[in-house]
């Protein structure tokens, strides 16, 4: 088939990699403005959590193409990575005479390492080994009431930062947004998008540990 072959080919491997990656991005949107509640107050977040599984089957059918996204982006990430030890050029742009060896480049897959482990932990802390009598609200001040958590937790969504900050240009590049007339914005976007998960998601941590969510 004529599809199985385009994703075996290089570039075939880099349009799986950078619409995987796209469709991450947007759930870290969606993720985010769901999150953003904690501010709020725990009621708030409640509510929302409570409205979010107040369908568990569409939830279950989200769940499981999240993670068969999250494979797929793993998967191939890999296998460019692989395959970028013998070539020259940068192992996402479909251009080879777009290069970009920048610190997040060169340790993007050491923070993907880091972001896996930091799902692992996550997803096992707030959903498998989730006591199931209290609240997630009341599980989430619990969670970052616990200083190395919380440390870990910033500390994730900075390599997610690095991470994004040559993934967004990456992705980008090999949807074919190479031009001079918009590098100027996507060098822009590369920190703005990235910063914006951080402050959003690093923030929640902080906003425990520094008392200013006393009144959750």
């Amino acid at each position: 088939m004529w599809l199985l072959s385009f994703i075996k080919s290089s570039i075939g491997k880099k349009m799986v990699m950078a619409s995987s990656g796209l469709l991450l991005i947007l759930f870290l949107a969606i993720h985010a403005f769901g999150n953003a509640a904690i501010y709020m107050g725990s009621k708030y977040f409640q509510i929302y959590a409570d409205t979010l599984h107040g369908f568990p089957v569409l939830v279950l059918i989200f769940s499981v193409g999240l993670l068969a996204i999250t494979a797929a982006h793993i998967f191939v990430g890999v296998l460019l990575f692989l395959e970028s030890r013998s070539e020259r050029y940068s192992r996402y742009a479909v251009n080879t005479r777009v290069v970009e060896n920048t610190f997040a480049s060169r340790t993007m897959p050491y923070t993907g390492l880091f972001i896996l482990l930091f799902l692992i932990i996550h997803v096992f802390g707030f959903n498998i080994a989730a006591p199931a009598d209290i609240s997630i609200s009341t599980l989430v001040k619990e969670r970052f009431s616990v200083f190395f958590y919380s440390l870990f937790y910033i500390t994730a969504f900075i390599a997610l930062a690095i991470h994004l900050n040559h993934g967004f240009w990456s992705m980008l590049q090999t949807f074919g947004f190479n031009h001079p007339k918009y590098n100027y914005l996507i060098a822009k976007l590369t920190i703005i998008v990235p910063l914006f998960f951080l402050v959003l998601f690093g923030g929640i941590p902080i906003y425990f540990m520094t008392g200013a969510g006393a009144a959750y």
